[in-house]
């Protein structure tokens, strides 16, 4: 099983992030093809304070489950994760987020 995690630092304006995150952004991402399941959370408590740099708080942190790298790549590359990478970008979220992979060890 293999992850992609994107980690967003704190909004300007965290109430108005949420709202265009969760009715927009988020039921976008729930229709992409191979995805298995969808985890957010939101940030509580940072134990290292400054690691991400200074002046930069994690906030949100939401993971998206595949089974396999190529059922990651087939869900990259469909209509439906560019839409929701466009939604993305209009509701400024591409300005917050630092976005990786990662394979699930068990």
């Amino acid at each position: 099983m293999i992850k992609y995690v994107a980690l967003y630092r704190t909004p300007d304006d965290p109430a108005a992030f949420d709202s265009k995150y969760f009715e927009s952004h988020k039921p976008l991402i729930d229709q992409v093809p191979g995805l298995v399941r969808q985890e957010i959370a939101k940030v509580t408590r940072t134990f290292v304070p400054g690691f991400l740099g200074e002046n930069t708080q994690p906030y949100l942190i939401a993971e998206l489950y595949f089974e396999s790298k190529g059922a990651m790549k087939a869900g990259f590359a469909s209509p439906e994760w560019q839409a929701a990478g466009a939604n993305l970008t209009e509701i400024g979220g591409m300005e917050l987020v630092a976005m990786f992979s990662a394979e699930v060890v068990e």
